[in-house]
């Protein structure tokens, strides 16, 4: 499943890109490199934080559904209390 990214936030990381290139190589790059570099992890990196976000979310869930009797069992008639038990 392809990620996808709306425009105005791929114009956001392109110029979080140039900033820190500029901040951290003390080099300017225009918008066609910095498109180039978020192009290149788009492909190569985000495929593989997404797909463990997928997996922990799974981990996350199935987690949640093997516990649900623990986590959401109500007893039965529950309004009455239970009857003393005398002392033979």
């Amino acid at each position: 499943m392809p990620i996808r990214i709306a425009p105005d936030k791929l114009k956001q990381f392109q110029r979080s890109i140039k900033r820190y290139v500029a901040e951290n190589f003390d080099e300017d790059i225009g918008d066609l490199k910095a498109g180039l570099m978020l192009d290149f992890v788009m492909k190569e990196i985000a495929p593989a934080i997404y797909n463990q976000a997928i997996a922990d979310a799974q981990t996350y869930f199935q987690e949640r559904v093997t516990d649900l009797d623990g986590v959401c069992y109500e007893p039965e008639i529950g309004y009455w209390p239970a009857p003393k038990r005398q002392a033979p």
